[in-house]
């Protein structure tokens, strides 16, 4: 029998319980909708924004990557998602600036708001507290405090949703609560085929986690709806499942990386696979290149896996891959017999970044 089969073996291998931060996240949605909307914002503060930038790391920065993407049809200004110690040149006191970490404490994020400061820019930010609270004091932005306990990447509710909310009290876009409740609703009905206690046979989760098992996942996505999505794909299966994965965009990688695909890798065919993140609002090129594609990569003996959105909107889509990844991470950590919720190596990154 399977282990993914065994729901003693699977809670066995994950005593923080991710799991439950994984099938919670419609209900995190909804915590953050109120701690979003109950958050004083002066208004007045925010007015004739030219540009916006985003700055964060790692699951403090998915969210700006994401809401960058879905409002990229919809915003009449740029969107910038900056992971760096400074913001850039461009900025100034017409760019609104988000710092997102959900420590407080993240190095780089603080330093590039501190650059923002410099540069007298409208600030807003989004964490459970640390130093970034004493910054917000000392100069006198608003900070959305969400609650604490959660590793970033499960928080993403917690990033995302605020931050929606908040462009929606300014005025930048509409109708965001009520999308939210429609996407939230829709969330609670497709994790029902993930859950623990469904067989690997009806599982659609446990079944691409078996498939990618043992393996290097390669995530490709379209450059719209689907590019941070397949960000938040390689990530969770990195930090999750402590498996190795890489992603990238179509039509981008079809001029230089595609070229990789050639007969030198086809003795490694039994350690890679292909995830295809498709839409179906894809453009139809990208949709031929990607059926192009897959075809080519089959070629040289390597497994491809579409992956469909699904949903009645795009925010749905979205969230839709999201969750399915969410939880074949999980599953993936499972087989991997790793812990999913310790992220060792970034503690060891960062105390030998400060000296200890």
């Amino acid at each position: 029998m399977s282990i993914l089969n065994d729901v003693e073996r699977i809670r066995a291998v994950d005593p923080a319980n991710m799991y439950n931060r994984i099938f919670d996240l419609p209900e995190q949605m909804e915590d953050a909708i109120r701690i979003g909307t109950h958050a004083h914002i002066r208004t007045s503060d925010f007015a004739d924004i030219k540009n916006i930038v985003v700055v964060g790391m790692g699951g403090s920065a998915i969210g700006g990557d994401l809401a960058r993407t879905l409002l990229a049809s919809k915003l009449q200004i740029p969107f910038h998602v900056c992971r760096h110690y400074v913001v850039p040149e461009y900025v100034d006191d017409e760019t609104l600036v988000i710092a997102s970490s959900y420590s407080g404490n993240t190095e780089e994020t603080l330093s590039a708001l501190d650059d923002a400061l410099s540069r007298k820019a409208m600030i807003v930010a989004i964490s459970t507290g640390g130093l970034l609270t004493d910054v917000s004091t000392l100069n006198d932005f608003p900070l959305i405090v969400v609650p604490s306990g959660f590793q970033p990447r499960a928080a993403l509710g917690y990033s995302f949703v605020p931050l929606l909310i908040f462009l929606e009290k300014i005025g930048l876009i509409k109708n965001v609560a009520d999308e939210l409740n429609r996407l939230i609703g829709q969330l609670k009905n497709l994790r029902e085929d993930y859950i623990e206690d469904v067989p690997v046979e009806n599982n659609p989760a446990k079944q691409l986690a078996e498939q990618i098992h043992g393996r290097i996942a390669i995530i490709y996505s379209g450059p719209t709806l689907t590019d941070a999505v397949g960000l938040r794909w390689k990530g969770q299966i990195c930090e999750n499942a402590k498996n190795l994965a890489f992603a990238n965009n179509y039509a981008e990688f079809n001029h230089n990386e595609l070229v990789g695909w050639s007969e030198t890798v086809q003795k490694h065919q039994d350690q890679l696979i292909v995830i295809q993140l498709r839409d179906r609002d894809d453009h139809p090129q990208i949709t031929k290149r990607m059926n192009i594609v897959k075809g080519l990569i089959e070629d040289r003996g390597i497994k491809v896996v579409d992956v469909e959105s699904q949903g009645d909107s795009s925010l749905t889509r979205m969230f839709s891959l999201i969750q399915l990844g969410d939880f074949v991470s999980y599953y993936l950590a499972v087989l991997n017999e790793v812990d999913p919720t310790p992220v060792k190596v970034i503690e060891t990154l960062k105390g030998m970044l400060s000296g200890k």
